[in-house]
């Protein structure tokens, strides 16, 4: 018979719920029935540890946890600057915090090879404050990112492309996922983030939840640009035209970037059906239709009722969408920030690191990386 393993019934309970499971769901998952979990998180009966081992697998918390007297108080890691409904939002999902706490981690592991290295202050963050003038941002994220879309003539994917890259180039590192840990199970949920930004003089970070609609991530790659310039680390919904003074700045940063006030007020006509503007000014400023539209809402040009509609509406097409799996390896280059990637393979490569401890940062098996490594250089 099985050896009973003695863990806190409280426990099982808050991994439970803190993985947003319901007793039947992870029932199912066990292969038991919801009567089972029950007697379980009651107390009554003790699952083996074969049981225990799955339920702590299955609840993604370290098998020791189970046997605490009472759960670890988890912080985010970041400060929280999202409002839902003018009020702060709940606790953190589970797919968030391991999703903070990943990025973190590997911000940390690029300090140190930075230290190794040589390390440079990088100008640009902190260089304002939220009481600076809008345009006087803009304009030095402009010099400072070189990225020109009308003497280039890029279009919008091409666009944000190059914004990514002139980032990296400066030595940001930008990170985009929609799953945590790269586990296609735990989807991150675009409803509760969009993204954030980690400010450091050395090593600054964003992070684009790219479970969002496509079209909508240079806006979100711009919001978290504006935290760098001032300096502000935090974790953004950036839906909301109203919400926290860092945010409503960040946004305004943002739109005016993209979209200037003074160029699309005049471009936009009035008396046509407003859905009728989108595709024409996009196609001016080297945009997406979603821009345009956030633009004009926060503008006051359309209502946030009818933005919010034609949000809902692009995001729900883009999941209605059979995208498939894409390549590994941009995909992975996305996940990590091609600017760390390329650190974390130079030091594999030269032998300065072993290959297992690579794999892990990179989140891939040891056998892929001389793959990957070619891959960046191309």
């Amino acid at each position: 018979m099985s050896q009973a393993a003695f863990i806190n019934p409280m426990l099982l309970a808050w991994s439970r719920e803190r993985a947003g499971l319901s007793a039947e769901q992870l029932a199912k998952k066990l292969h038991a029935k919801p009567e089972r979990v029950q007697t379980w998180e009651s107390g009554h009966s003790l699952p083996t540890f074969k049981q225990a081992q799955h339920w702590a697998s299955l609840v993604h918390v370290p098998f020791g946890f189970l046997f605490l007297k009472e759960p670890p108080i988890e912080q985010l890691g970041l400060p929280d600057l999202r409002t839902v409904g003018g009020a702060a939002p709940h606790r953190p999902s589970l797919n968030l915090l391991d999703t903070v706490k990943d990025v973190i981690s590997k911000q940390q592991w690029y300090l140190e090879y930075l230290d190794e290295h040589g390390r440079e202050r990088l100008g640009f963050v902190g260089r304002f404050e939220v009481s600076t003038d809008i345009a006087t941002v803009v304009a030095d994220m402009r010099r400072t990112l070189g990225v020109d879309p009308y003497t280039a003539r890029l279009g919008y994917d091409d666009y944000s492309r190059r914004l990514i890259e002139a980032c990296e180039a400066i030595g940001i590192l930008v990170m985009r996922s929609g799953v945590a840990l790269g586990n296609t199970h735990r989807k991150l949920d675009v409803g509760e983030f969009r993204g954030f930004a980690i400010s450091n003089a050395y090593a600054p970070v964003v992070f684009i939840n790219s479970a969002d609609a496509p079209t909508a991530r240079l806006f979100t790659l711009m919001h978290e640009l504006a935290h760098l310039w001032i300096g502000s680390t935090g974790l953004s919904d950036g839906g909301s035209p109203n919400g926290r003074r860092e945010e409503v700045f960040c946004n305004a940063v943002a739109g005016e970037f993209l979209v200037p006030e003074q160029q699309i007020r005049p471009l936009w006509d009035g008396d046509i059906e407003w859905q009728q503007n989108l595709a024409p000014l996009a196609g001016r400023f080297h945009v997406s239709t979603l821009v345009i539209g956030r633009r004009a809402r926060d503008l006051g040009l359309i209502s946030s009722g009818a933005y919010g509609a034609y949000y809902r509406q692009v995001l729900q097409a883009y999941r209605d969408k059979d995208g498939g799996g894409g390549d590994y390896y941009r995909t992975a280059t996305a996940k990590n920030s091609a600017r760390f990637s390329r650190a974390v393979l130079a030091q594999a490569m030269s032998g300065r690191m072993l290959l297992r401890e690579a794999g892990s940062l990179l989140g891939m098996q040891p056998a892929k990386l001389k793959t990957y490594a070619s891959k960046l250089t191309e």
